[in-house]
């Protein structure tokens, strides 16, 4: 489209004229149409151009219903469908070409297709989200193919798709039956040592975690970027960076995910945004085509394939992606304005073997009930404690699921995502180990809404068990081969952490349980079973591991100031059966269905996000 042509919508009142070079620029750039530009990095609203192309005598035609002949847009490639917004249709009787376009103006493109297709070329206006819609429908298979099948061709053993290999389900299988034939032969020496077995990793992973979190609050982040290094940076030395926001059915959220991004402090033209959206998600794809006010990211439909998960839309918005510098959001994100300027300084400043950095995550809504101020209690330790004491220690870190900053190339080299896997940021921090690469911290906050209702709360929890036990299957496949790759060390840290979680919320309640009964029934066979001396060992790991984990969740309130949080860490036990709960709902869909991605309901939150993030920026919170 002729720059000429944008004239019109400044006469018009659509933008001011200031706004043409920086419009051109940005096309320029990134290879796109002006239009496309316009209306994807928040120059104009939809709805004005809408009425402006009208006022020119433009109908706009329902390119959905359209009916089509896939030859035509067979003959174009994606990638340059989706930067110029245009979908080839059918061949109408006078010989001519019918091409939808959000730009029906563009002479550019009319000589181009005239000349590819040796037709004479008409052109109808569409909008430019049903085209983007149509486009990566028809021509988006081989795309989402590789977004779901690229790590398993490339790198099968790190690919989540087989859930259990065969030698695995021999090692369980087998130990189940040696189990149960000791069982038969000597019951009570039996039990007795599986009860000491379960009691004793109960308590190691609960003595690891505490290490972790003294490690943790006694560990200096090395490498911080000061407010003074921000100021320095210049907007014409920052490169591109991307973000992706796979949403499914948050319309309710649209409007905040855009003024949330409209806070950060990145120029306009290198933020590379883009809103992944499903194939069937209409109530998200009108949400965005019903905003009143511009917005600053262009709209990818991801076109439906098994499985349906958030990392395989991520690998499919790899294909589009402009950026150097990559990160994830989610819709009800609100990350610290200067988070991006502080990745890239800090990844300037890193040697070239960190290629994550791993923002903090904490909640906007910390004092909403009795859930939120758990939940918080729990994200500060993780995030502010064990975190760092991770990294201190150099074991994997599993990454948390928003605000990691990829470098682009690095990320592509690892194979993205594993669509197969419903914990993925937790399996990519470590794939990121696996692989020789480092994990950074920077110190810098994403406040997120905190799951306020408990059946929400533990339809998100089971995912995340559940994805960690993923993990562990597919990472020790062949644990001879994970210590020759990442040694003892952080052998031993992956199997503490990660499997050591999800077989504590699962052991809980057992021994919970036995205790319960032992001090209540007083039953002869768990009399034999309890000892006295196994009955201090097993009362002990209990009340020990719940008070560690009470004084660690308490621990957690200094960093950030927190301290009307502090008592609710003494309700930690009620917590973590909360998390047993979810840890065998997440085994059980393991087994039955282990790709199901259970959405998560946000936006149930009545707590103001933009003042409360305020409040907590005002009191200068330290990271």
């Amino acid at each position: 489209m002729p720059i000429s042509s944008l004239d019109n919508m400044v006469s018009a009142g659509l933008f001011e004229a200031n706004k043409l070079a920086e419009i051109e620029v940005i096309a320029n750039d990134y290879g796109y149409s002006y239009v496309k530009t316009a209306l994807n990095f928040g120059f104009l609203t939809r709805k004005k151009y809408v009425a402006f192309l009208e006022r020119e005598g433009f109908s706009f035609v329902a390119v959905r219903e359209e009916e089509l002949d896939a030859y035509y847009i067979n003959q174009c490639e994606l990638l340059e469908l989706n930067a110029i917004l245009f979908a080839p249709l059918r061949k109408l009787p006078d010989g001519s070409l019918l091409v939808a376009a959000a730009d029906p103006q563009d002479d550019k493109l009319k000589t181009l297709l005239s000349i590819r297709f040796q037709m004479p070329i008409k052109i109808v206006a569409a909008s430019d989200l049903d085209i983007t819609w149509l486009i990566h429908i028809k021509r988006g298979e081989y795309f989402v193919k590789e977004s779901v099948f690229s790590l398993m061709k490339k790198d099968p053993d790190y690919s989540g798709l087989v859930t259990f290999t065969d030698r695995q389900l021999i090692f369980f299988f087998g130990l189940l039956a040696i189990i149960v034939v000791l069982l038969f032969v000597n019951f009570m020496s039996t039990a007795l040592v599986i009860n000491l077995v379960f009691s004793v990793l109960f308590f190691i992973t609960i003595l690891f975690k505490l290490y972790l979190s003294l490690k943790g609050s006694m560990a200096e982040m090395n490498e911080m970027v000061t407010k003074e290094e921000v100021a320095t940076i210049k907007d014409n030395s920052l490169p591109v960076y991307t973000i992706l926001l796979p949403v499914y059915k948050e319309d309710r959220l649209i409007r905040k995910l855009i003024w949330n991004l409209r806070s950060l402090d990145y120029p306009k033209g290198k933020l590379d945004v883009k809103l992944l959206i499903e194939e069937d998600d209409d109530k998200t794809l009108n949400a965005v085509r019903n905003l009143d006010f511009p917005a600053n990211f262009e709209t990818i439909v991801v076109p439906f394939h098994m499985p349906k998960t958030k990392p395989k839309a991520c690998n499919y918005g790899l294909f589009f992606c402009k950026g150097k510098y990559l990160t994830i959001y989610d819709a009800e994100d609100v990350p610290d304005a200067d988070q991006l300027k502080k990745c890239v300084a800090l990844f300037r400043k890193l040697p070239d073997d960190f290629v994550v950095l791993q923002g903090a995550l904490n909640y906007f809504n910390k004092n909403e009930n009795m859930l939120t101020r758990m939940f918080t209690l729990e994200y500060t330790y993780w995030f502010d404690y064990m975190l760092p004491g991770l990294l201190s220690l150099n074991v994997p870190i599993p990454l948390g699921g928003t605000s990691n900053h990829f470098k682009f190339d690095k990320l592509i080299e690892l194979g993205g995502w594993d669509p197969f896997n419903v914990t993925e940021d937790a399996d990519l921090g470590v794939r990121v180990f696996e692989k020789g690469y480092k994990v950074g911290v920077v110190n810098s906050t994403t406040f997120e809404e905190a799951n306020n209702e408990p059946f929400n709360w533990i339809r998100q929890r089971s995912r995340w068990i559940k994805g960690y036990m993923q993990t562990t299957l597919v990472h020790m496949r062949n644990p001879a081969q994970l210590i020759r790759r990442i040694g003892w060390w952080g052998f031993l840290g992956f199997n503490f952490f990660i499997t050591g979680t999800s077989i504590t919320f699962l052991l809980y309640p057992i021994l919970l349980l036995f205790l319960l009964i032992y001090a209540i029934v007083k039953l002869a066979f768990v009399t034999a079973l309890f000892p006295e001396w196994v009955l201090y060992i097993a009362t002990f790991n209990l009340v020990a591991g719940n008070a560690l984990m009470i004084y660690v969740n308490m621990l957690s309130v200094f960093k950030r100031k927190y301290y009307e949080l502090i008592l609710f860490g003494a309700l930690n036990p009620i917590y973590w059966l909360m998390h047993s709960i979810a840890a065998y709902k997440g085994l059980w869909q393991l087994i039955y269905k282990p790709f199901y991605w259970e959405k998560t309901e946000h936006g149930l939150t009545k707590v103001s996000s933009s003042a409360n993030v305020q409040q907590l920026n005002e009191a200068e919170i330290v990271v």
